[in-house]
């Protein structure tokens, strides 16, 4: 199932909140932790340790008030001492009531029974000292002294208890705020690139068939109707692409018909133009009786303007047979040396009519390739032509061959010093009626064909075809053929 862009959004942002909020839970997890210490500490050992202190405060005002009372006899004294004996037990049963720890509630169960045991031993004393025959107990001090070291000492270890509650609890604290610090950091720089990694899939499976069909309307521009987009895309990125392959179906119907036309009226105009060329060349050589001069010229410029017609239109038909696959190639071995100073003495004459100097740099030795030789002399006669039409009066048009015999291949170049072509027509200098922004200065202006033409020639025989070209400095256009190796077979 191939899932929409609004869905392909909509889980992916889902995705990315749900691994977010992941991490965010943890987060709360660990910070209710920290928070639970916290309390524990606050509510459990902080109050515990007040009130055994207290507890220690109020002992030793125990016994102060007990021995004031023995040394005076006085009963003010006697009563703050059981205030405070009184306000001892509260104090105690609070803590009971508070404590959870087993340590804790067996150390305050020792103290409440030392305690009862000193009042006791108190109590006893105070009995035998109302008895008129009775005599001081000697070792009531020490024993009470004991008792209360006992009690003082285990109300401290008491306290050392929640104290050290307090010292673990704080550790704690720190190790789970560094561990869920660290682990939250990992979790968060996980989350973001699982986040950014799933965000690019998903832009890349939307971009990526988007870019495609913008290539594929690109190759629809340049003329290339025949082949269609086959991609994996979302659904209505589907649509798209079928409208734009149903497009290039059309168009590519519309250029069959085109191309069925122009071979059908090329060929049609073909047998009554070859009959205007003939009658006006029958004319000129005053076969029919003499001619004034204003006739003759205006049957040379009739005769000049039937033949380009004709070349035109064969042209046309060349390059109907070369898309159709109907071109038949005569591929023999070939001196494009000889080749090439035919197409130049064609066109000689129009170099010397525009003072247009022509230089060739060829390689002193034959140069042979295995080609069609009258192709490849359109192939030169357009170039040179080009060159020509472009160039100023008194230029230069250059003619250069250059063998790689590593390569196996013979790169042939035509340059020109006119006005150069403009780099946003480069990329189209070869389709059919294309004239780019540059015209000639001076003659007649051309088809559009010459390069077309040249292009399907060079690729059929095995090599390429470019153009340097820069405004204003100049064109270059080179191609490549493929040279005979030695021995080869003709």
């Amino acid at each position: 199932m191939r899932l929409s862009v609004l869905w392909r959004i909509i889980l992916t942002s889902l995705v990315i909140i749900v691994v977010m909020a992941g991490v965010n839970l943890y987060a709360l997890f660990q910070l209710r932790q920290l928070t639970a210490l916290s309390a524990n500490m606050v509510t459990l050992h902080y109050p515990a340790i007040e009130s055994a202190k207290h507890l220690l405060t109020v002992l030793y005002a125990q016994l102060n008030s007990e021995k004031k009372y023995l040394v005076v006899r006085d009963a003010t004294f006697l009563r703050h001492f059981d205030e405070e004996v009184e306000e001892f037990h509260r104090g105690l049963q609070t803590l009971e009531t508070q404590e959870l720890t087993p340590k804790g509630i067996e150390l305050l169960n020792n103290i409440k029974h030392m305690q009862q045991e000193r009042l006791a031993i108190l109590h006893e004393k105070l009995e035998k000292n109302g008895s008129s025959s009775a005599r001081p107990l000697g070792n009531y001090e020490s024993r009470r002294d004991i008792l209360m070291d006992h009690i003082s000492a285990t109300l401290q270890q008491f306290i050392d208890i929640h104290e050290t509650g307090i010292s673990v609890g704080v550790s704690r604290s720190r190790e789970s705020s560094a561990q869920a610090e660290a682990v939250t950091e990992q979790l968060v720089l996980l989350a973001l690139v699982f986040g950014i990694t799933l965000a690019g899939f998903a832009s890349y499976t939307i971009l990526r068939p988007l870019r495609q069909l913008q290539s594929h309307i690109k190759q629809i521009g340049r003329g290339n109707f025949r082949t269609s987009l086959n991609i994996r895309a979302p659904s209505e990125l589907r649509d798209l692409v079928d409208a734009v392959n149903w497009m290039g179906t059309k168009l590519q119907e519309l250029d069959d018909m085109k191309e069925a036309f122009l071979a059908h009226v090329s060929h049609e105009l073909r047998t009554p133009m070859a009959s205007i060329q003939e009658g006006t060349h029958l004319l000129l050589d005053e076969i029919p009786g003499p001619l004034l001069q204003e006739q003759r010229t205006t049957l040379r410029i009739m005769a000049d303007s039937s033949r380009r017609l004709i070349t035109l239109i064969s042209t046309i038909l060349d390059l109907s047979k070369m898309n159709a696959g109907m071109m038949e190639y005569r591929i023999l071995p070939t001196d494009i040396k000889r080749v090439t100073d035919v197409s130049v003495n064609k066109v000689q004459l129009l170099a010397d009519a525009k003072h247009v100097q022509l230089l060739l740099e060829l390689p002193a030795q034959r140069v042979w390739v295995k080609a069609d030789v009258f192709r490849l002399e359109q192939v030169l006669d357009n170039l040179l032509s080009n060159a020509l039409k472009f160039s100023s009066e008194g230029g230069i048009v250059k003619v250069v061959m250059k063998p790689d015999l590593s390569a196996g291949t013979l790169e042939v170049s035509v340059t020109d010093g006119g006005p150069g072509i403009q780099a946003e027509d480069l990329p189209y200098i070869f389709e059919r009626f294309y004239q780019g922004r540059t015209k000639a200065k001076q003659g007649a202006q051309g088809s559009g064909l010459g390069l077309a033409l040249a292009k399907n020639v060079v690729e059929a025989h095995g090599g390429r075809i470019w153009i340097e070209s820069e405004a204003k400095k100049g064109t270059t256009v080179r191609f490549t053929l493929l040279l005979m190796k030695p021995g080869e077979p003709a």
